[in-house]
């Protein structure tokens, strides 16, 4: 069981569904509501957790990392593979449960997971399923609100580019190892140094985009602040080799405070009761 644990990458589990249920509850979501939502998110968070280990497991022993709970023998890659099916056949019902339109946005999203699992991690289109699953989860927190509104473009664009962002700063760690087991998505094409330029700039165009898209003075502060982060990191990485990372890491962690500072806009005015439920939470 710890080793099934394990195999979910449960840091990236645990923080995208506080972040997406924290999301639904700005954005007016009553308690049953936020708990469906975080339902929903956890068991596809699983699903492609799971899918990752199940599938890499192969990879991983040829790269001889350890640190993976089925390379360990912590867990076998079956039982993995098995629990991968079973998050995501739970998940369908859960997603639907927020209606049609919200479900088919976050299984939308949960499948481009999967097909970056499946594949199109190792190919130069890598950023694609980051971009759709993050940007999916605004759009299915919008369609679940009272009314069914459409979600704010601006909001689901800032999300994708934040996807973007994490795709690049997530796969560094791992760059040597997946380069051994023939891994060659777009960060490994791009290689370290480019990597650490660039990962800063999608994360840059979703301050942007969520300090302009509802103008105010905090997010006129917010951009400042990500923009001096990210000069900052550029500046020191030719003696320090780790800050443009950090600094990418800073500048994603003002995006997510913009991001939930903002859920009350997630949604286009389009009903009554959409409109109160803002008023309320705001």
């Amino acid at each position: 069981m710890v080793g099934l644990l394990l195999a979910c990458h449960p840091v990236p589990t645990v923080a995208v569904t506080a972040l997406v249920t924290a999301l639904a509850a700005a954005a007016g979501r009553d308690a049953e509501g936020c708990a469906l939502v975080g339902a929903a998110v956890l068991s596809g968070q699983l699903s492609v957790g799971w899918c990752n280990d199940a599938v890499d497991a192969a990879r991983d022993r040829a790269a001889a990392r350890t640190g993976k709970p089925v390379v360990a023998g912590r867990v076998g890659a079956e039982r993995v593979a098995l629990a991968a099916r079973v998050a995501l056949v739970a998940c369908v019902p859960l997603s639907y449960a927020s209606g049609p339109a919200a479900g088919t946005a976050h299984l939308v999203g949960v499948g481009a997971a999967w097909a970056y699992d499946l594949g199109a991690k190792g190919t130069a289109w890598s950023w694609v399923p980051y971009a759709v699953g993050f940007g999916s989860l605004p759009a299915f927190v919008a369609f679940g609100l009272p009314g069914r509104p459409a979600p704010t473009w601006w909001i689901v664009a800032a999300a994708a580019l934040l996807g973007c962002g994490a795709h690049l700063a997530d796969a560094l760690p791992d760059l040597d190892a997946d380069c051994v087991s023939g891994v060659r998505g777009l960060p490994h094409r791009l290689g370290p140094a480019r990597i650490r330029a660039l990962t800063p700039l999608p994360l840059l165009g979703a301050t942007a985009l969520l300090a302009y898209g509802r103008p105010d003075r905090a997010g006129r502060l917010a951009l400042v602040g990500a923009a001096a982060l990210a000069g900052a990191g550029a500046l020191l990485g030719g003696r320090r080799p780790r800050t443009p990372f950090a600094a990418a890491i800073a500048v994603a962690a003002i995006d997510v405070a913009l991001l939930l500072r903002r859920g009350t806009g997630i949604a286009r005015p389009g009903s009554r009761r959409v409109r109160r439920s803002s008023r309320q939470c705001a």
